[in-house]
This record gives structure tokens, sequence and C-alpha cells, in this order.
């Protein structure tokens, strides 16, 4: 697995692509991209860093795994490319987009266009086999996205982390709520927003609010 990110994640990173267990995990992913269909595209397994630079990185959207189907995923958590079906979890978060800021629902579940904002979309688990949904889950993924929340959490100050479901809830601990704004609501998934869990979270409002307040320029949702 070739490691491709933008120069000052590479920076930030490149002890961690040393240590013994990623090493274990590329060779993983290798074989696994060589023997199984896996998603997403080789050159998409780290797309999430190279939208969002280091830098330019304001606001933190944790999913857990890539989509499983053909031609959804690409690199970034909740997103497909153009002309793929919108999923169910993504066309919520759009409905709550519409509710909270009067936005309309967009033709597209491409959302490179936060991305170029400064939102990093980050699975916990950068790939997976096709049409088995967790399958490279617990090889190595999970300690390499929980370092990268803890250095922008220690080398970044005013950063939006928007954990959705008991999951990306957890990661809450890794975070310094002294310098970062943490906000938590149910996930976006028919299951838990059709129970009440998710609709009325007010959080793209409540991230411009706080983006603005510390002198950011507010994402274009």
């Amino acid at each position: 697995m070739k490691v491709e990110i933008h120069p000052r994640w590479k920076k930030e990173l490149d002890e961690e692509f040393e240590k013994p267990y990623f090493q274990n995990l590329a060779a993983f992913v290798k074989d696994e991209y060589a023997n199984h269909k896996c998603f997403p595209a080789g050159k998409n397994i780290f797309a999430a860093f190279e939208y969002s630079t280091f830098e330019n990185t304001k606001v933190v959207i944790l999913g857990q795994d890539p989509y499983h189907g053909v031609n959804q995923a690409h690199g970034l958590c909740f997103s497909v490319k153009e002309n793929v079906a919108v999923p169910p979890s993504l066309i919520n978060i759009f409905r709550e987009i519409e509710n909270d800021l009067g936005k309309p629902v967009p033709d597209t579940g491409n959302l490179e266009r936060w991305a170029k904002q400064g939102v990093l979309l980050l699975n916990a688990t950068l790939t997976v086999r096709a049409h088995q949904a967790g399958s490279h889950q617990n090889k190595g993924w999970e300690q390499f996205t929980d370092r990268v929340i803890e250095i922008i959490s220690a080398e970044k100050e005013n950063v939006v982390f928007l954990l959705w479901g008991g999951y990306a809830k957890r990661k809450a601990k890794k975070i310094d709520a002294s310098k970062h704004l943490i906000l938590t609501s149910g996930h976006p998934s028919p299951l838990s927003a059709n129970r009440g869990y998710w609709f009325g979270n007010k959080h793209f409002s409540k991230t411009n609010e706080y983006l603005k307040s510390k002198g950011e320029e507010p994402i274009d949702w």
C-alpha cells in the first residue's frame, strides 16, 4: 500500500507509517486488494487527506466504514461519486441542512466541495471488501485514524468535531474539549433518524456560528 498524502499530513503522520502495526496493516490491505474486490480504489484510500490539508482542516466528520457497493466509496466518509444514487444517511444529512439552513437538497452526493473547504471527511476504517461491511475493521485502521484525531486535537485549535452515532461519540475522549467544539447526536441513518435522534440537531448552523466566532470562514454546506 503506497501512502501518498499532502506533505504536511505526511510530516505529521510519518512516524505512524513506520510503526509495526501500520506495516502489518499495509501488508493486509495490499493482499486484500490483490485477491478481492475492495473499495475505494487504491488511489483514493487517503483522499480525505488530499482534499482537506492539515492547515485547512477546521471541521472533522467521522464515519465508520467506507460504502461497500460498486462505484460508491471514493475516500470521503458519507460521500459518493457523481451520478451515484445518494445513500439514505446522506439524504438525511441533506434534509437536516435544508431544515437548518434552508439550503435545498443537492442533486449529487459528492462531498468534495465540503472537503475542499476544510471538512475532513474521515472514516475510522479506510478500506473495505466489496459487499462485506466491516470486513477491514480491527486490522489497524482504527489505531491510525485515532492518531489522526489526537494529532488534530493537540496541534490545532478551534476545530469542530461532528460525532454522529454511538461509535463516533466514543472518539470524544481523544479530543481536548477546552480548545475545540464537539457536537454529538444520533446517526443520520434512517434507523436512528426516524426515531428522533438526528433531525433538529442544527449541527451545520452551530458549526458555522462557532467558526465565525473564531474568525474563520463558515462552511458553504
